[in-house]
């Protein structure tokens, strides 16, 4: 079930809202926690009923380790069941999602003849895997203990972050959900529909635009013709502001469908194209994920506590595994190879500066935009590869980007003008407003996020343009929210998935 459809916006999350509300205010707090948990897993199992017993033996399992693991002394046995819980974790996800993988790879090494298993990639089992394995690791840790079964399968199956994140962490979530005043608020109603309409018509009205004109060009690409300099360019910042969009939107239809329930989830999204420099990418791209990879392999590779060459190695070792998370392809075994270059190169140059006392108090402004641009174009290229189908489809966009397949475009469906006017008109739009929730930021839409220097990373926005755009609930906002609900509804005719859907 698509959070892009009627079925949903119309029938299911109303619905469900609605039993909730209703068991919650008679104070059946435990049959209100059963009902999320039923209604999480409809909506799972509509997409692929065959799913679904997948999901529910995860649940089993892993409770069932975590809840051993939190009742065991640390030692031996204690990191044997852990190792073990991982593992099978690992193995799971391994075969539904890279089987087929290893396969193509051993048959053009080994010039054998296996055939490729008939396997669908179950629906969010990239994001959920990753979740329960990190329960597993804090149950080893003792942070998990008074946690019944209805709790563990409501943290990992929540629906509004099942599917494509955040990636939650029980601590998150779980207090939320327990506190005695559970009951949300009209400030919470007036904040999630907001956000939810705010994501929607992202989606709808700008992602789905844009993928109108990126799609064509790397399909050209895919076909073995190539696009040409003119459309690649056009078709690649096409997917550049796609991307952006359609993460941004699943991200606040997410964080606005659990406002609903008067549950705030953590930030995921924080405007990744106003990064001044790689590493600030990462912190305000697909926030939760870049959390995990830190937190459970970066770290315990070493980090950079090991010099400066093992750190390079760490940093190199984590984003090859994230870009492999994306994707079983060796495109997307390129795109975080990319990254993890980027980040070694940026790492390595502020040492060098530290070194020699030439890393100011506070940037200029040249430098922020000189950053800010650079950052943007080495992301945009490596989307290049993220897109892709194939190699060579990449091979071939990038030698189009070059200008070695001529000026012109080879895709006749693609207005090239439209579209790049379009993305260059969104450019600015991106770098000099704030975002969903800088607008929002004095009702905390989501879980506040601190930076590693403490200082909030989100707050409203000052001066004339905060007075302008900062929302409140009021009935002017309330005007501008529906007609941009509407709006998205009335222009909702092929519900598309969104881009991390397929992770």
């Amino acid at each position: 079930m698509l959070f892009n459809s009627y079925l949903f916006i119309l029938v299911f999350l109303p619905a469900c809202v609605a039993v909730y509300l209703g068991l919650v205010r008679r104070g059946w707090r435990s049959l209100s926690f059963s009902w999320l948990v039923v209604a999480s897993l409809f909506f799972y199992g509509w997409w692929k009923w065959s799913n679904l017993p997948l999901l529910i033996g995860s649940l089993v399992f892993n409770y069932t380790v975590g809840t051993r693991l939190g009742k065991m002394e640390r030692g031996r046995g204690a990191r044997w069941l852990l190792g073990f819980g991982v593992a099978v974790n690992l193995l799971v996800l391994g075969y539904f999602k890279y089987a087929n993988f290893f396969i193509d790879n051993a048959n053009a090494v080994l010039g054998s003849n296996w055939h490729a298993l008939h396997l669908v990639l179950p629906l969010g089992i990239s994001f959920y895997t990753f979740q329960e394995i990190a329960y597993l690791a804090d149950s080893y840790q003792g942070s998990t203990r008074g946690y019944g079964f209805c709790d563990f399968c409501l943290f990992v199956s929540f629906f509004p972050q099942l599917i494509a994140g955040p990636i939650v962490h029980h601590s998150e979530v779980m207090p939320q959900f327990q506190r005695k005043e559970s009951l949300p608020g009209w400030e919470d109603f007036a904040v999630g529909l907001s956000m939810f309409s705010i994501g929607l018509a992202k989606k709808v009205l700008v992602a789905d635009v844009f993928a109108g004109y990126a799609t064509p060009v790397f399909q050209t690409a895919e076909a073995g013709t190539a696009p040409g300099f003119s459309a690649a360019w056009a078709g690649l910042l096409a997917y550049t502001m796609q991307i952006y969009f359609d993460f941004s939107a699943y991200s606040d239809m997410a964080i606005g469908a659990a406002r609903l329930f008067g549950i705030r989830l953590p930030l995921n999204f924080n405007s990744p194209y106003k990064a001044g420099n790689i590493a600030d990418f990462w912190r305000r791209w697909h926030i939760t994920l870049s959390r995990f990879l830190r937190d459970y392999l970066y770290i315990p590779l070493g980090g950079n506590r090991k010099g400066p060459l093992r750190r390079y190695v760490n940093l190199m070792t984590t984003m090859l595994l994230g870009g492999l998370w994306h994707g079983a392809g060796w495109n997307f075994v390129i795109w975080g190879a990319l990254h993890g270059g980027y980040l070694s190169v940026f790492h390595g140059w502020q040492a060098w500066r530290e070194r020699r006392g030439r890393v100011p108090d506070k940037p200029s402004w040249v430098g922020i935009w000189m950053g800010r641009l650079l950052t943007f174009g080495l992301v945009m290229l490596a989307w290049v590869f993220f897109r892709a189908g194939t190699f060579s489809a990449a091979w071939q966009m990038l030698g189009s980007l070059a200008g070695l397949h001529g000026l012109d475009s080879n895709v006749a469906s693609l207005d090239v003008t439209r579209a790049l006017r379009l993305g260059c008109w969104l450019l600015p739009v991106i770098w000099l407003l704030p975002n969903s929730h800088e607008m929002m930021a004095a009702y905390k839409p989501a879980l506040e996020y601190l930076g590693t220097a403490g200082k909030l990373v989100i707050g409203p926005t000052p001066g004339w343009l905060g007075r302008v755009l900062n929302w409140r609930p009021s009935v002017p906002w309330a005007f501008v929210m529906a007609a941009m609900l509407v709006w998205a509804l009335l222009n909702l005719f092929r519900p598309s998935e969104f881009i991390y859907w397929q992770f």
